[in-house]
C-alpha cells in the first residue's frame, strides 16, 4: 500500500473499532463508571496501570480496587484511615500489583488532590516538547516521590526507554475529544496532538506488519518512530490509529 492507501485503511478501521462496542471488553469501562473528573481520573489511572495481560483479568482486578474503595475513588482517596490502608496491604490484586502498591498508589493520589483539583496539572506540556517523555518523568517525580518504593517499577520511565503503554493509554482516555464515546476527553489544557500510540504487541506487531515501523523492540525509541509516520496521516489527532492497530491486533484480521 501507498502512503494514502494506509492512510485510507487506517482511517477506516479507526471509524470501525472507535465506538461504544470497544467499551464492553476495554478497561476503559473501569473509569466509565464515574461522571466526577476525579473519580474518573482515579479509576482510570488504576485500571491503566494494572493493564497488561488478560482482558478480562485485568477488569476483573479494577473492580475488586473499586470495591475495596466503595465505588468512591475520589471520596476513599480523600478520607481513608490507617486502618483502611492496612487492611489493603495484605490483599492480591493483579499480578506483580499487589495490595501494598496499591496502598501506596491511594496515599500519593491522596497528596495531590490535596494540592490540585485534577491530575491533568501534572501532565501538562511545556514549551518546544512534542510528545509526552518529559512530561511523564514530571509526573513520576511528583507522584512516586523521591524515596524508593518497589511501587516505582508500576510507573514506567520513558527516560529508561520504557514505551509506557500503560500511561499513554491513559492519557488517551483523558485528552482525546471526539465524541465516539470511548475517550473521555475531559482535560482541556493539553492538545491532543502531542498523544503517541500505547505500543504494546499488538499496536507493535501490526505496525511492523504495516510497514509503519522498522525498529523490532517496543520501546520509547520506537513510539517516537511510529509519532513520525501517524503524525503525517492526521497531526491534530494521531493518537486515534491505535483503535485501527489494537483492533487489526487483536481480532488478528491480517494474520
Amino acid at each position: 500500500m501507498n502512503f494514502s492507501e494506509l492512510k485510507d485503511f487506517l482511517d477506516e478501521k479507526a471509524d470501525v473499532y472507535n465506538n461504544l462496542e470497544f467499551i464492553q471488553d476495554d478497561p476503559v469501562q473501569i473509569p466509565h463508571r464515574f461522571s466526577l473528573k476525579q473519580d474518573i481520573e482515579i479509576a482510570g489511572f488504576l485500571a491503566a496501570t494494572i493493564s497488561w495481560g488478560n482482558r478480562k483479568s485485568i477488569i476483573k482486578s479494577a473492580e475488586k480496587m473499586l470495591d475495596i474503595m466503595g465505588n468512591s475513588p475520589y471520596d476513599f482517596v480523600m478520607n481513608f484511615s490507617e486502618k483502611d490502608l492496612n487492611s489493603i496491604k495484605d490483599k492480591s490484586i493483579h499480578r506483580t500489583f499487589n495490595g501494598e502498591d496499591f496502598a501506596y498508589f491511594i496515599k500519593q493520589f491522596n497528596k495531590i488532590y490535596k494540592e490540585n483539583e485534577s491530575l491533568e496539572n501534572l501532565f501538562l506540556i511545556n514549551e518546544n516538547e512534542n510528545n509526552f517523555q518529559h512530561s511523564i518523568e514530571r509526573f513520576r517525580q511528583t507522584f512516586l516521590g523521591i524515596e524508593k518504593h518497589r511501587t516505582h517499577k508500576h510507573v514506567s520511565s520513558p527516560y529508561k526507554n520504557s514505551s509506557s503503554k500503560r500511561i499513554i493509554m491513559f492519557l488517551r482516555w483523558m485528552i482525546r475529544k471526539d465524541n465516539r464515546g470511548v475517550d473521555f476527553g475531559i482535560w482541556n489544557n493539553i492538545d491532543q496532538k502531542f498523544l503517541s500510540i500505547p505500543l504494546d504487541v499488538h499496536t507493535g506487531n501490526i505496525s511492523r506488519k504495516l510497514g509503519l515501523i522498522l525498529r523490532t523492540q517496543n520501546d520509547w525509541k520506537t513510539v517516537e518512530e511510529l509519532d513520525l509516520i501517524i503524525r503525517k496521516f492526521d497531526e491534530n489527532d494521531p493518537a486515534k490509529y491505535d483503535f485501527a492497530l489494537f483492533g487489526l491486533g487483536v481480532t488478528k484480521e491480517l494474520l
